[in-house]
């Protein structure tokens, strides 16, 4: 009886280690204050709202910087400003968006959406919007997923294998 709970024990253990292994990063950071970028995916040389939440943790001005765009400046009075991302920003790339506040900091995520540069005479119309995230659930992508399943399918056939021995000693 102790060989199952061991195993069943390790199994679990093996399982949440798998699960908390495929959460995203910057899904486990929190903060004292509340931050965004609005979109989260933009084109270069788009436009994008920075947005703190005013607290007792950000009271005071808040700094925004990322590779993309310059250091930008929201004052106390305010929760939002704007910030213009460069030209040259690589499509498809996700940079960090670092928020400083009072005491406080904390990281989002900007992607730049892919595609032509505008200033391309050429254009071709728009075949409407493209939506999804392209072959991912929740942020996780199918090799995350099947990466995670077969750790759990691992861990509790080696449970039922060590509880299956287990018996067939006991029967002997």
């Amino acid at each position: 009886m102790r060989a199952i709970c061991v195993a069943s024990a390790s199994a679990v253990l093996l399982g949440a280690g798998a699960l908390t292994s495929c959460v995203p990063a910057d899904a486990a950071i929190k903060t004292d204050f509340a931050f965004s970028v609005e979109p989260s995916t933009v084109a270069a040389g788009g436009q994008v709202t920075l947005w703190v939440e005013r607290n007792e943790a950000c009271r005071g001005k808040a700094a925004v910087s990322s590779p993309v765009f310059d250091l930008v400046a929201i004052p106390p009075e305010q929760s939002s400003a704007t910030a213009s991302v460069d030209w040259d920003a690589k499509p498809g790339a996700v940079y960090d968006v670092e928020f400083v506040c009072d005491e406080s900091s904390g990281t989002a995520r900007l992607t730049i959406a892919g595609g032509r540069h505008p200033s391309h005479h050429h254009r071709h119309p728009s075949k409407g919007v493209h939506a999804g995230e392209g072959g991912t659930l929740a942020g996780f992508n199918l090799k995350e997923i099947g990466l995670g399943a077969a750790l759990i399918a691992g861990a509790l056939g080696t449970a039922y294998h060590f509880a299956r021995r287990r018996t067939d000693e006991d029967a002997g």
